[in-house]
């Protein structure tokens, strides 16, 4: 299997509702990074929407294809959480997180009516959010004299790194994600630089 150097996700927040039998469902999806984005994001909508009956959701993260959870918040086991994932999933989907919020309208829908509900809903949110591709970043955490800023700034731009963190006193500290396709490139270029240290970030 060949080495990932891309993956795709959703550039922004997308909302959208669907209705069915009176039922009312409220889709958000996010873009995530973390599960602590995740934990946030669900909190805020249970404030939100204090009344509804179902906060049901999934989300995907890393590449692996390991970190990943569903939850059916009291449906039937499997009707929601799932294809909320399998629509994620269906468009190769990872860093992402969606919520359907459910209010009940007084007919019960059965197993694959809210199987389809759900679904329906989370495939309108992510229809509504442009996919975007990136590059798998490796973090490398750089130190160095402040003289050498300019020097490592051009680096930075030139093979497209993202700045994660970046300090300033006697010496500078910079934390950037550097696209795994470049990493040797960008590791050759900061050696040439020399005085420079450079060390990979253990996530």
């Amino acid at each position: 299997m060949s080495e990932q150097l891309e993956y795709y996700t959703i550039q922004k927040t997308a909302f959208a509702e669907y209705k069915e039998k009176g039922s009312k469902f409220l889709a958000y999806a996010y873009p995530i990074k973390i599960t602590d984005d995740f934990k946030k994001n669900l909190q805020l909508l249970k404030k939100e929407h204090p009344k509804a009956v179902h906060h049901c959701f999934a989300y995907r993260l890393g590449l692996d294809g390991n970190n990943f959870r569903v939850n059916d918040d009291g449906e039937p086991s499997g009707t929601a959480g799932k294809p909320i994932l399998g629509q994620i999933d269906s468009k190769e989907l990872t860093d992402v997180l969606v919520v359907v919020v459910r209010y009940f309208g007084g007919t019960l829908l059965g197993v694959p009516g809210l199987i389809s509900a759900y679904k329906n809903a989370t495939a309108l949110a992510l229809q509504l959010t442009p996919v975007v591709k990136k590059q798998v970043h490796v973090n490398y955490r750089l130190q160095f004299d402040y003289t050498k800023m300019n020097d490592v700034m051009i680096i930075v731009r030139q093979f497209g790194c993202e700045i994660m963190k970046q300090e300033s006193q006697l010496f500078s500290v910079l934390e950037i994600g550097v696209p795994k396709a470049r990493v040797n490139e960008v590791l050759f270029k900061i050696k040439e630089l020399h005085s420079v240290e450079m060390t990979i970030m253990v996530s």
